[in-house]
């Protein structure tokens, strides 16, 4: 279907292109800006006037649950709330039931998806068998099957010379590792940041080491071994400050950051909100000022929701004995617009991180709106503010600390593909 979207800001930060035109859409790609390709006859015309058009985001952590744990979140619910969010294209984590260690599994998600025709689902295949640390999986398998990168999540790897041997391996084939830094003998049995707050809450604290020395770990092996590298989900600014430095040196790395850890500290926990309840969990004021920074500078490529929906009960219980994790979706938008709001960064900057730097993250020709480019477009209302609530959610987790808030930004219209797959 050849569409036409009309008179909208349009922003594509990949051609720094920043500038109120029309939008061409013919055969599921992009066919022009500004002017009309020849012979070009819109059969619908979408009216963008006040409104920003931008490429569909592109997240680099959603948890979608399916297969496995469906009484918290499925690839139907959770792409649908990928689209009212404006996310075109996620990554989901290999934490299903079963692990995404065989072809079977991948190949079942991505069948999935493809049937029910909603937001892309890219999914990352496990770096050991089972997630267990002790065996390779079958990464070059996987990779063949769609898997887009390799992960053992927040799953350890204790064993320094088996995570040698898997980064070797993914070197060779040149494919994509990330981390979820953590070190699990300092994580266990922690629920919150290790500070004063977690002490006057009487809450058993999680320290910046057990992040910084598993980051350090990794970085030394990554230089070993020369493999491409994505770090995620990031919450110290010490942390960062060492990819950072990698980086400086040479080494192929890069880094996220989950939009919420950016807004809020460990002292949000002070009520004992089980929404707040995280993991990583939210740090100091410091780390937060240290992740925007690295934000801003570039230290940090990419935002990320970290969307992980929990059925009410996992939640439903004292703080230490919930399940970690929140949803974000669909609030991935209007709070990362909160930056803006706030002055720290301007919107073609933030939708950078959103877009084009996610996508190259992942070595994916989207994220922009160059003309041949697929047509994976989000359009969304800058000023628009509206209310959370749970009976207008898509997800099928509604474990969000802004349930109830009212939020400023709201996504119109998204389209994949050349198709209009959402629309408010």
């Amino acid at each position: 279907m050849n569409i036409k979207i009309q008179g909208g800001r349009v922003i594509d930060p990949a051609q720094q292109l920043d500038q109120v035109t029309d939008l061409y859409i013919s055969e599921g790609k992009i066919a022009g800006i500004g002017n009309a390709p020849e012979g070009f006859n819109a059969e619908q015309t979408i009216d963008a006037t006040g409104q920003v058009v931008s490429p569909g985001f592109v997240d680099l952590c959603a948890h979608v649950r399916e297969p496995g744990y469906t009484i918290k979140g499925t690839l139907a619910t959770e792409t649908q709330a990928a689209l009212a969010g404006g996310v075109t294209t996620l990554v989901t984590p290999p934490t299903t039931n079963p692990v995404v260690d065989t072809t079977a599994v991948a190949e079942l998600i991505l069948e999935r998806c493809e049937d029910l025709g909603k937001a892309k689902v890219l999914p990352m295949g496990a770096l050991t068998k089972g997630l267990s640390g002790q065996q390779l999986a079958p990464m070059h398998a996987l990779a063949s099957s769609g898997c887009i990168a390799f992960t053992n999540a927040r799953e350890p790897v204790a064993n320094s010379l088996v995570l040698m041997r898997c980064l070797e391996y993914a070197a060779t084939h040149d494919l994509l590792v990330q981390f979820q830094p953590q070190d699990a003998s300092l994580t266990a049995g922690g629920h919150m940041h290790e500070d004063t707050t977690s002490t006057r809450l009487g809450l058993n604290g999680i320290p910046e080491a057990a992040e910084t020395i598993e980051v350090a770990r990794c970085l030394t092996l990554v230089e070993q071994t020369g493999v491409r590298a994505h770090f995620g989900q990031l919450s110290c600014e010490r942390s960062v400050r060492m990819v950072m430095e990698a980086r400086e040196r040479g080494l192929n790395v890069s880094a996220d950051v989950a939009i919420h850890h950016l807004l809020l500290t460990d002292e949000n926990v002070n009520g004992f909100n089980s929404a707040f309840h995280l993991i990583p969990p939210l740090r100091s004021q410091l780390d937060r000022a240290g992740l925007r920074q690295a934000l801003i500078s570039g230290g940090i490529q990419a935002l990320c929701s970290d969307h992980q929906p929990h059925e009410a009960a996992a939640k439903d219980a004292p703080f230490a004995a919930t399940e970690p994790g929140m949803t974000g979706l669909e609030t991935l938008l209007p709070l990362s617009l909160m930056l803006v709001d706030q002055g720290l960064m301007e919107l073609p900057q933030l939708l950078e991180k959103l877009t084009s730097q996610p996508a190259q993250i992942l070595g994916l020709e989207s994220g922009t709106l160059q003309t041949g480019a697929a047509a994976d477009i989000c359009l969304f209302d800058p000023d628009a503010s509206w209310t959370l609530t749970e009976e207008d959610s898509f997800s099928k987790g509604k474990n969000t600390p802004f349930m109830g808030f009212t939020l400023k930004g709201q996504v119109t219209h998204t389209l994949v593909d050349g198709k209009l797959v959402f629309q408010r």
